[in-house]
């Protein structure tokens, strides 16, 4: 059982930073792309930022300049460090691996908060 554990998430005031972090373990397959989504409240999930297992990035425009994704490809850690925060920021977010079969594996999800 693929196992995504995710930790990092919590309140913050608007301006401020968070770091998440997610390390997958408990699978025997190569990892194509690692990832984050979120998630808020009346809102389809949307793609966060990526990065592929050579290091290509893809965000988001509503992020772009304020949130910068890596990796740790030995400790199949992935990490969002989230700077210059606002109120809608604020949402489920959810870590994210694909495998080269596109098949998407999800962890359960932390809550980000942003207070104005």
């Amino acid at each position: 059982q693929v196992q995504l554990v995710e930790s990092g998430g919590g309140l913050v005031q608007a301006g401020g930073s968070l770091r998440l972090s997610c390390a997958a373990s408990r699978f025997d397959f190569d990892i194509n792309i690692m990832g984050w989504y979120r998630q808020a409240a009346g809102r389809q999930r949307e793609l966060v930022a990526a990065i592929t297992s050579d290091g290509r990035k893809n965000y988001a425009d509503s992020i772009k300049g304020r949130f910068t994704i890596s990796s740790d490809n030995a400790n199949n850690t992935v990490y969002l460090q989230m700077n210059s925060l606002n109120p809608e920021d604020t949402a489920v977010y959810y870590c994210n691996i694909r495998t080269w079969d596109l098949i998407d594996y999800w962890g359960q999800g932390t809550q980000v908060t942003v207070s104005s």
